[in-house]
């Protein structure tokens, strides 16, 4: 192995052909391009997208694409598909094949298989002569100068054009379905991105015995309300509910060091003004927004403008969103 070469600048040649590769798509979004999403769009059936090799890789990521924004996608491998797997296609599917030749043996083998069926065809190549163009119903084309690879043969910039061509499609039919953050959070309801979406504030808040103390409470009793309910704060409310104030640690330590003698100070005397809220049913995220914003660690939640209970920064930390 040689270390002779100058790391950073084949990187940066690699990106930059790569670059220049996907700049070039632009000149292929033409009317077969309008026509293929329409025709997606309109499918009663599923799409099916076939490839092989490298282009077999970009077209499993193409399906998950798909499916996570709505559109159901099922990955058929092109030499899988001529020993077998030819059921998986249905009768109103759309297929999308995908390659960089469109003239490899398995895809001129599967293509006429594929329109006997009368499925119609949907071409990412990158040779607008190959046989998959000349028999496909729409042609996407990923031509690309060269690859990235110094030989010009890995399959480099070609697949990355495949797969920007993917995304493509993908962001126009989710724009062409109105599809909202709610319908994503549908299909991602794991991880921290599906709780960014779907998580709210009445999931995850302190509304079982959460501390409170009314105006006229005495400071030792402020403070053992804190302590025994270990959300750093207690919540100022009178006989109605009403929400007065809030007296939190720091309002405590700010005592201390103005005071020699607290005996008679109140929790009206200490506690903070106006405290920040939110409503049950607002979202998760949106709360840590406000405490970032605010640089606090606790919001006080309402439930039609009436006391409910307490979130902590630390309730929305052990979910994992942030």
């Amino acid at each position: 192995m040689t270390l002779n070469i100058k790391i950073k600048e084949v990187a940066k040649s690699v990106i930059d052909i790569e670059q220049k590769s996907i700049s070039n798509l632009i000149n292929y979004i033409n009317d077969d391009f309008e026509k293929a999403v329409i025709e997606i769009l309109h499918s009663k059936g599923r799409v099916i997208i076939t490839g092989i090799g490298k282009s077999a890789n970009i077209a499993q990521k193409i399906v998950a694409t798909l499916n996570s924004t709505g559109k159901p996608s099922i990955f058929m491998h092109a030499a899988d598909a001529i020993h077998g797997d030819l059921g998986i296609i249905q009768k109103n599917d759309l297929v999308i094949c995908i390659s960089k030749s469109g003239n490899t043996p398995e895809i001129k083998a599967l293509i006429p298989l594929i329109k006997n069926n009368g499925n119609k065809i949907i071409a990412i190549v990158g040779n607008e002569n190959s046989f998959l163009a000349k028999k496909s119903n729409y042609v996407l084309l990923t031509k690309v100068e060269n690859e990235a690879c110094p030989n010009n043969l890995a399959p480099t910039s070609s697949t990355t054009a495949q797969l920007v061509m993917g995304d493509a499609i993908a962001v126009c039919l989710l724009e062409l379905n109105g599809f909202t953050d709610k319908d994503f959070a549908k299909y991602h309801p794991g991880g921290a991105l599906g709780k960014k979406l779907y998580l709210k504030v009445k999931d995850i808040y302190n509304y079982d015995n959460p501390p409170v103390v009314n105006p006229d409470a005495n400071i030792k009793d402020v403070i053992m309300e804190i302590s025994s309910k270990r959300l750093g704060a207690a919540v100022v409310i009178d006989k109605q509910q009403n929400i007065i104030g809030i007296v939190t640690d720091g309002d405590l330590r700010r005592m201390l060091e103005k005071h020699d003698n607290f005996k008679n100070i109140l929790a009206k005397d200490i506690m903070g003004k106006n405290p920040k809220t939110i409503d049950l049913n607002a979202m998760a995220v949106n709360a840590f927004s406000i405490m970032e914003e605010y640089k606090i660690t606790q919001l006080i939640v309402t439930d039609n403008n009436k006391f409910s209970g307490l979130l902590h920064l630390h309730d929305i930390l052990n979910e994992g969103i942030i």
